[in-house]
């Protein structure tokens, strides 16, 4: 781990730039059937549904190398990671989102959260040095850096890289876990597919990195702890191909969603969907796992409902690379999964009840699969807007754990440049409106109008780390 800061980061001042904007044709299709394709970049949409705002993707996160990934926000501000750094947006008014800095800071997936002044990046990509001027390290033998890196973003126009910790495999995805005295930032980071050519990533890997970051000095951030979370190695997998069926060996976690308040956290680890105690915060304890070899593939990310009482688990089918939100794949595979949580204590258990999937059936040229998604805050309801990259975003109803029901839905038809791509990688509800970061076409504004989604609009947040999740009242 390098604790001295051998490069340099580049920030961009867009006030001249202002709310660019890209001129989207709209289709309000409250009719329309899985057949009824949009044209490439159209968007299509329930009537309840509206597109706002789209700012595309802006110099120098724009181009070879340039894709949107995770959101968090923090008062005024959405923080968007990309491949290539991250982007600070002021969404005060949210019809007029504006750029406010850039950083150029490459490194895979630039997975983003934000706490207090700073903000945390997840980079999953082997980097010659742990500097915002690295280059790719694509020789596992030979000298690389990824890990954790940290900037401190008191000035929203200048943030600086202050901080960068190490991680065995690097860091694909992180979640944010506050201490009980708010005084330490925990991040759990997940990471996973361990080779015996990496020289920082040999197999076994069936653990996390906790790194510890005191609040007051950050610059101290350090791994603290890397407990093993499957000392039987989890799921073994089952090899295959996407048409035939997979289901993933478990090497790590790709993501884990914490619920502190609760002393709660669900991880999807690839083979494995896993409820864990983390009343220990350097020592996440197991209560109950389950697997569904039957029809989960990759057990990619998890939602608690706000009473703690349900998980939803994504099954990231093809590796968010294929089409697999169609006939031939089916309602079934490549779903969400409804697990309500049953019993008390260590005698918990994950329990089944159902399966939900947009119901519209995409083209071949459209990578299609379950991604990001948070809570809507309604009193006594479960819905979320979740993200399915080019099948767009759906609104959904979980609140009947057997029978979940679709609210509304957005999509965008094939990119019309096959080579910027495009696709909703997250979908999150802030303070009234739904805001999306795209693959390819930049940051999106979506408001929802409906009798069951409008008491959201009533309820106001000042931070949101999606994988933080916080209750918001019964």
């Amino acid at each position: 781990m390098s604790s001295t800061l051998r490069g340099w980061h580049r920030r961009v001042s867009v006030a001249a730039i202002g709310a660019a904007t890209l001129a989207i044709s709209v289709l309000s299709a409250p009719g329309a059937s899985a057949q009824d394709f949009p044209a490439p970049d159209e968007i299509v949409s329930s009537p309840n549904m509206k597109h706002e705002l789209n700012i595309p993707q802006t110099a120098p996160l724009a181009g070879q190398g340039s894709t949107g990934t995770d959101i968090a926000f923090q008062g005024r501000y959405a923080f968007v990671g990309n491949y290539l750094g991250f982007t600070i947006y002021d969404i005060k008014n949210p019809k007029k989102t504006r750029i406010v800095s850039q950083v150029l800071c490459p490194g895979s997936q630039n997975d983003i959260s934000i706490y207090g002044n700073l903000v945390f990046l997840s980079t999953d990509s082997r980097r010659s040095d742990d500097s915002c001027a690295s280059t790719s390290q694509n020789d596992g033998t030979k000298a690389y850096w990824e890990g954790i890196k940290i900037f401190d973003v008191s000035d929203k126009r200048a943030p600086r890289y202050i901080k960068s910790v190490e991680t065995a495999c690097g860091s694909h995805t992180h979640t944010l876990v506050p201490s009980k005295d708010r005084r330490t930032a925990y991040l759990y980071v997940s990471s996973y597919s361990p080779s015996a050519s990496l020289s920082k990533c040999q197999p076994p890997h069936d653990l996390i990195s906790i790194v510890e970051v005191p609040m007051r000095r950050p610059t101290a951030a350090h791994v603290a702890a890397t407990p093993v979370l499957f000392p039987d190695g989890g799921n073994p997998g089952i090899p295959g191909n996407v048409e035939d069926g997979y289901v993933s060996a478990t090497t790590g976690c790709h993501d884990i969603t914490a619920y502190p308040e609760k002393d709660l956290a669900a991880g999807a680890c690839m083979g494995d969907g896993v409820l864990f105690d983390i009343s220990d915060r350097l020592n996440p304890r197991e209560i109950h796992r389950v697997q569904d070899d039957e029809h989960f593939a990759f057990w990619h990310s998890a939602t608690f409902n706000n009473a703690g009482t349900k998980v939803v688990f994504t099954d990231e089918l093809g590796g968010g690379g294929a089409a697999t939100c169609n006939a031939e794949i089916g309602p079934e595979r490549g779903a969400d999964g409804i697990y309500d949580i049953v019993g008390r204590g260590d005698d918990r258990r994950l329990v089944f009840k159902s399966y939900f999937k947009i119901d519209r059936h995409q083209t071949d040229d459209e990578n299609c699969v379950a991604h990001n998604g948070s809570l809507l805050p309604i009193k006594g309801k479960d819905i979320m807007v979740q993200a399915w990259y080019m099948g767009g975003i759906q609104v959904w109803d979980f609140t009947d754990s057997s029978k979940p029901k679709k609210i509304g839905f957005i999509e965008r038809g094939p990119a019309a440049d096959p080579d910027t791509g495009g696709g909703s990688w997250s979908a999150y509800y802030y303070n009234g409106y739904i805001f999306s970061s795209d693959l390819g076409k930049g940051f999106d504004v979506i408001s929802i109008s409906d009798p069951r989604t409008d008491p959201a609009k009533y309820v106001r947040m000042h931070e949101l780390n999606v994988q933080t999740q916080s209750s918001y009242g019964r």
